[in-house]
């Protein structure tokens, strides 16, 4: 062999060992999750719940005749037609709908953590264990705002899972859920944090883990791990456009859902702090209005009557930045922070008030049953139309409709004109009460402060819609 070919040869040796090395060297840092399942598994449940349904009417003398049919595709129908239903004690009929979720046991005594959707509604809840014994749960108490239920079954020394602290995970670290996905027990999948603190619509007390595991229908309910094996969640949502899982899932921070089965335990019911307030997200242009140097915090649209922020002194308009010294970088920050507080409590809360910062102290309220206000406001009066650079005409507001409101001013708009107004979106009927960041009393101020708004820069409005407030921004070209 030639000297040029032996070293060429020498040379594509060395890169395919390095190569070797390279890999060897990567297979050794990804994680070896056996471990992990081996000790966690026997505390991971499988939960299935029947309730009671009015009959569809499905007869006996429905089904088709299977007998002609081979013994395996006769099995397959036979198990999956729906048959007649057994008469209930007064005679009229009923059928049974099933459920599959998952759970974990957290005490050895039988205390088991599920989601409130896999059991709502249910008439008999069964828990099966990983020796698949199964057994009947009691509902000790459910919270649909936070959807962590609490059930219980008897049983001593049973297996369970450690527990841990959500508010350690980091972004990127390693997790793993095990659950019963599409009925599949103990199916283990794993993935990462994407990101925490996440907010979804209509979950505003619940500051969700999010990852890329991979969750399907099935796994609600199950625990979500760390590398150390224990819970750090509850795997409870996906974000799906198709049904089934797209690198969405979201779980509810053990933190929270431990909280909320303490209460449960304890109380039957969870207790939650509240403000009485109505708050957005502060954007761009609207931190430009209000003087901040960037967006941030939580912009109060609206102030309860009577509410514990219209006690301590919290106005519409101001921008909180902090509770607590716990900053508020988006506005969904505010309503977990408080959600974890116990009515009663005292916290700060630093704000931006006409530009200037300061600190008010006031005390939680509990959250109603119902903490949904609705006001209205009439439109009987008479609009001043004004030359105002807006393209609105308002009318001042009679007492009745400021005592249905719950406001101390402002004005009605009774038409919109082609301008500004209708390109914002302003409609009859909606009540303006701040403009350019000035409360409003009246239709000649309002006119007065229309006149007097900045060309090119970024002016705050805060609109009354069917009872709803909230801040917009526009700008005046001329």
């Amino acid at each position: 062999m030639s000297i040029p070919r032996l070293k060429s040869c020498l040379s594509l040796f060395a890169a395919v060992l390095m190569l070797g090395q390279v890999l060897s060297a990567q297979a050794e840092a990804l994680p070896d999750f056996t471990t992990l399942v081996e000790q966690a598994s026997p505390a991971v449940v499988n939960i299935s719940t029947t309730q009671k349904l009015p009959d569809r009417g499905v007869a006996d003398s429905q089904m088709p005749d299977l007998q002609g049919l081979p013994p395996m595709f006769r099995e397959f129908f036979e198990r999956n037609m729906p048959r007649s239903a057994p008469r209930s004690p007064r005679g009229d009929r009923q059928r049974e709908a099933q459920s599959l979720g998952s759970g974990f046991i957290i005490s050895p005594d039988g205390y088991v953590l599920t989601n409130n959707h896999v059991i709502a509604d249910a008439d008999e809840i069964i828990v099966r264990l990983s020796d698949r014994s199964e057994l009947k749960a009691k509902l000790v108490g459910t919270d649909p705002r936070t959807d962590v239920a609490l059930l219980k079954i008897d049983g001593k020394n049973l297996p369970t899972v450690k527990l841990g602290d959500s508010d350690k995970l980091k972004v990127g670290e390693w997790v793993l859920a095990i659950g019963s996905p599409f009925g599949f027990d103990h199916s283990v999948t794993k993935g990462i944090v994407s990101a925490k603190g996440r907010s979804l619509p209509n979950d505003s007390y619940v500051p969700f883990i999010q990852t890329d595991v991979a969750i399907n229908p099935g796994n609600s309910g199950g625990p979500l791990f760390n590398m150390n094996g224990e819970v750090v969640g509850i795997n409870s949502q996906i974000f799906t456009r198709s049904g089934g899982f797209m690198g969405l899932s979201f779980a509810i921070p053990i933190d929270v859902a431990l909280d909320v089965s303490n209460q449960l335990k304890k109380d039957g019911k969870v207790s939650r702090g509240w403000l009485g307030v109505v708050i957005q997200e502060v954007n761009k242009d609207l931190a430009e209005s209000f003087g901040l140097d960037k967006p941030a915090g939580a912009l109060v649209a609206q102030v309860m009557q009577d509410g514990p922020a219209a006690k301590g002194g919290l106005q519409v308009g101001d921008v909180i930045l902090s509770m607590n010294g716990q900053p508020i970088v988006m506005s969904a920050d505010l309503p977990h922070l408080v959600g974890g507080l116990k009515a009663g409590a005292k916290a700060t809360f630093e704000i931006i008030r006409d530009g200037k910062r300061q600190n008010i102290e006031l005390t939680v309220g509990a959250i109603p049953d119902d903490d949904d206000l609705e006001a209205g406001a009439g439109a009987d009066g008479q609009p001043q139309r004004s030359s105002n650079r807006l393209g609105v005409a308002v009318a001042d507001l009679t007492d009745e409709q400021k005592k249905a409101a719950d406001l101390r001013g402002g004005v009605l708009i009774k038409d919109v004109q082609d301008g500004p107004a209708a390109m914002i979106g302003l409609q009859p009927g909606d009540v303006i009460t701040h403009l350019n960041n000035q409360a409003i009393t009246s239709a000649k101020q309002f006119t007065e402060v229309a006149k007097g708004l900045p060309k090119n820069r970024s002016v705050s409005m805060r609109v009354l819609r069917q009872g709803r407030a909230s801040f917009i921004t526009f700008k005046l070209a001329e």
